[in-house]
């Protein structure tokens, strides 16, 4: 019997020292190192919190490695757990972004809502409701969770811009949306997505030659960008 626990101790201590050689490996980026390490702890060895910590960064990695259906199946066990800490509020919010990746609009919108209902109430948390809202056709509703990130943080880029976008795309005030997108423009000038946005705006004005100068910048930045280069290919084809 006594030799039975003495075997437990060591096995668990082996198992913890693995996880923090794991995350050493994480810590360092080395993402495959971390995971390989990760995938080989017995999880029968490990006390609920280590175990859980393990869930935790394996699905970070998976995460980090862009395997967004493994990373969502470890990372869904952290906030089905019924613990609510920092920790499973993270693991919502990067739920939240990979079922956005992957098209899954209403699970990302339910993580989303799960974590308002926490108190969470941030800009970035408006913003990822908004721009749900707006790949699912629903403008007012877009435009209204990215006024309540400009409410909280009135120099928000991602809010600014959105914002500007939704309400150049969908009809609204084209004057507030030119210098929503010039504002954000301004604070990231490199940025392709706020030059693609400000682009769009000016080509809704008429004013096709800035419309061609700020999608042909955004083109650059980011050359794979079917967006992007649709908007430039209507600018430049609407011009002939």
């Amino acid at each position: 019997m006594t030799e039975n626990i003495e075997e437990n101790i060591v096995d668990e201590n082996s198992a913890s020292e693995a996880v923090r050689q794991g995350l050493r490996l994480y810590n360092k980026g080395d993402y495959e190192g971390a995971l390989g390490v990760f995938l080989k702890i017995p999880e029968t060895d490990l006390d609920s919190e280590i175990s859980r910590d393990l869930t935790y960064y394996t699905g970070l990695c998976y995460s980090k490695l862009n395997k967004y259906d493994d990373a969502i199946l470890f990372l869904e066990q952290i906030v089905t757990s019924g613990v609510v800490d920092e920790k499973s509020k993270q693991c919502r919010m990067i739920l939240a972004v990979l079922y956005i990746f992957t098209g899954r609009m209403r699970l990302a919108d339910f993580e989303l809502k799960k974590l308002l209902e926490t108190g969470d109430e941030t800009p970035q948390i408006y913003c990822a409701i908004a721009y749900i809202a707006w790949e699912q056709k629903k403008a007012e509703e877009a435009v209204e969770w990215y006024e309540r990130a400009l409410e909280i943080d009135g120099a928000n880029c991602t809010a600014l811009n959105g914002l500007g976008y939704v309400l150049c795309c969908s009809g609204g005030d084209i004057a507030r949306a030119l210098k929503l997108c010039r504002q954000a423009c301004e604070s990231f000038p490199d940025n392709p997505s706020y030059l693609d946005s400000l682009g769009w705006v000016y080509n809704k004005m008429g004013m096709a030659v800035e419309a061609k100068a700020y999608l042909r910048r955004a083109l650059e930045k980011a050359p794979g960008n079917k967006t992007i280069k649709e908007h430039l290919d209507a600018v430049v084809n609407e011009g002939l």
